[in-house]
């Protein structure tokens, strides 16, 4: 199975999605979203910025857990990435995000 976002509605009626790897692991999260519409707009924008290397930080946790943010072109945080237990681990997943981002199919799961 290739990878994939999955668009939710969470409890508080708030939207986000995942950007899932081919073997189901969560590579990048979003923020919450009020509205639908904007979540979508949210996947546009990994799936534009997600291919180029310019747009990730590689930044560590105050628990020494390595992890990376995505930004759009204005600078923006649009997703963040799970904690690492290595550098090395953490740059594997930026790699499959760049992979995954352009071209991944969105699972929209707010009706369900």
């Amino acid at each position: 199975m290739p990878g994939r976002y999955e668009l939710k509605k969470s409890k508080n009626g708030q939207f986000h999605f995942s950007l899932l790897a081919a073997n189901g692991q969560i590579i990048l999260s979003s923020e919450m979203y009020e509205a639908k519409v904007s979540a979508v707009k949210g996947i546009e924008s990994v799936k534009k910025n997600g291919g180029d290397a310019a747009h990730y930080d590689k930044l560590t946790a105050k628990s020494g857990q390595p992890y990376f943010t995505l930004k759009a072109t204005n600078g923006q945080v649009i997703g963040q990435s799970q904690m690492y237990a290595s550098e090395s681990a953490r740059d594997g997943g930026i790699a499959s995000c760049m992979k995954n981002a352009p071209d991944a199919p969105i699972d929209d799961q707010t009706a369900a």
